[in-house]
């Protein structure tokens, strides 16, 4: 069973940076994709941004597309995110993500909390 873990949360200002970062616990572990999301109080989950294990493609949300990078570390079973010009809005709970094919992702962490506020 896989095992994912955030780090890398925290209290930041607006317009300031985070680097979350995702380990898998199982090693090897190759999965078809990996992805953020995020969940703010009171609202559903939403996509953040995604990247294929194999391939590097990856993709993001509209609201985070240029301010955010996902990233990986194929060596050290690592997924990164790195947060750049960071608002309010971007305020809550961010969760990794794994599935090993095309369905739909099957493998969570537990989150790590990120709070952009003065």
């Amino acid at each position: 069973q896989v095992q994912l873990a955030e780090s890398g949360g925290g209290l930041v200002q607006p317009g300031g940076s985070l680097r979350l970062s995702c380990v898998a616990s199982l090693r090897p572990f190759t999965p078809y994709a990996m992805a953020w999301f995020r969940q703010a109080p009171g609202k559903e989950r939403e996509f953040v941004a995604a990247i294929l294990w194999s391939a590097s493609h990856t993709s993001y949300s509209n609201s985070v597309e240029g301010r955010f990078t996902i990233s990986k570390n194929n060596a050290k079973n690592t997924m990164y995110l790195q947060m750049n010009s960071l608002t309010p809005e971007d305020t809550a709970l961010y969760f990794c993500a794994a599935k090993r094919g095309k369905e739909p992702y099957s493998y969570w962490g537990q989150g790590t909390q990120v709070t952009v506020s003065s």
